[in-house]
């Protein structure tokens, strides 16, 4: 039977990306993110990491359209960076420059202030990561019209890096025994202006179907998808006491940058980290593309945070499916030694993120798996 997700469309398992792995030069294939050789210093190795907001501008485009606000797309700036530079500094490796990648339909947008407000977001987002020590340089990008292509917009954009081979945190030296740290992708860090819903920009096709109301789609058909349409409850700006914020905030809340706390953590603990993963496509399953024969276990998960439970309960989405649809309030995962575990916590702690030891981890029989001990019930991933 198919998912909720599968039913609006999307494929959390990502299936056919397999193929490419026999063309990917990659120094490190049980790595979270690729590493190649740098031709003119055999001792470092290169990242080049592409990811985008997914679907999330969608909504933004909805809440221009109800408000005629600008402001709402300046977020999505934030989403891209976040989304690349998260994966990157998962390998440990330093982000150097950025490109975007902007395409849309120019039909129902005012096209050069909706780029002018991309381009506030994206300069304010690298101007708080310069102040936390990443002074990556903005290279530009391109901007694409696809009127017969695209119905709205899509962001994305690729981050360019560089890693010491022999510091790169690869998950080849995750052993038996070695502590799960996870930190937590909602609340409010010291380096936030206000409280993120902890959705990240995973599984957000599935939040709008199910939370936004049908009315919206009718009012703007260039939002509705191919598959199932909108079956929410919600207007965007309905308020929950729950959230702390409206539906459509949470459904639009940046992705979070745990960039700061990894880099503190690198500079501290380098030699003791063995492992990284940014819980995007793939929830709490991500990690079973990391490191060789390892059974990741968490069985003290982070409680998810009320967006999850509002969408399980208005999607109907099992809990099995939403742990791999979303982080479920874990945006990343550190696999540590077990003498610096609670040092790595407190790190988190400092920038006032939620963090905590979530599982640990033990030797696979035959490649890797995920086991999640939940109060909702306990569920196994294998790749």
């Amino acid at each position: 039977m198919p998912t909720k997700y599968e039913e609006v469309g999307v494929d959390a398992q990502k299936e056919g990306i397999e193929v490419f792995k026999s063309t990917i030069n990659n120094l490190f294939p049980e790595a979270f993110c690729t590493i190649g050789q740098d031709p003119s210093n055999e001792e470092m190795g290169l990242i080049l990491h592409s990811d985008g907001a997914g679907s999330k501008p969608v909504q933004n485009y909805l809440h221009w359209q109800e408000t005629g606000d600008l402001k709402w797309f300046e977020t999505i700036g934030q989403d891209v960076l976040a989304m690349n530079i998260d994966d990157l500094i998962s390998v440990g490796g330093k982000p150097i420059s950025f490109v975007d990648y902007i395409a849309m339909n120019p039909a129902p947008f005012p096209k050069k202030e909706v780029l002018g407000a991309l381009n506030k977001g994206f300069g304010k987002t690298l101007k708080l990561l310069k102040e936390y020590g990443m002074d990556i340089s903005f290279l530009g990008g391109e901007t694409a019209d696809l009127p017969d292509q695209l119905k709205t917009i899509d962001v994305s954009g690729t981050i360019h890096g560089r890693v010491k081979i022999a510091k790169a945190i690869t998950g080849k030296n995750i052993e038996p025994g070695d502590k799960i740290v996870g930190l937590r992708s909602g609340g409010k860090t010291e380096y936030e202006e206000k409280k993120n819903s902890g959705i990240m920009c995973n599984g957000i096709t599935l939040a709008r179907h199910s939370l936004m109301k049908k009315e919206y789609e009718d009012k703007y058909p260039e939002i509705k998808g191919p598959k199932k349409g909108y079956y929410g409850s919600f207007s965007f700006d309905d308020y929950l006491e729950d959230l702390e914020m409206t539906v459509g905030e949470a459904i639009v809340s940046p992705t979070r940058f745990f960039a700061p706390v990894i880099w503190k953590a690198l500079e501290n603990h380098r030699e003791k980290i063995t492992g990284m993963v940014h819980n995007t496509g793939g929830g709490q399953s991500k990690s079973l593309g990391l490191g060789n024969n390892i059974h990741y276990i968490k069985n003290n998960p982070i409680e998810p945070d009320p967006i999850f439970h509002l969408i399980k309960k208005e999607s109907g989405e099992s809990w099995r499916a939403m742990y791999e649809d979303y982080n479920m309030g874990t945006g990343f995962e550190i696999m540590v030694k077990p003498e610096v575990a609670d040092d790595i916590v407190k790190i988190a702690e400092d920038f006032e993120m939620g963090a905590k030891i979530i599982g640990r981890c033990e030797k696979g029989e035959e490649g890797n798996k995920v086991s999640v001990d939940t109060e909702f019930g306990k569920f196994e991933y294998e790749e």
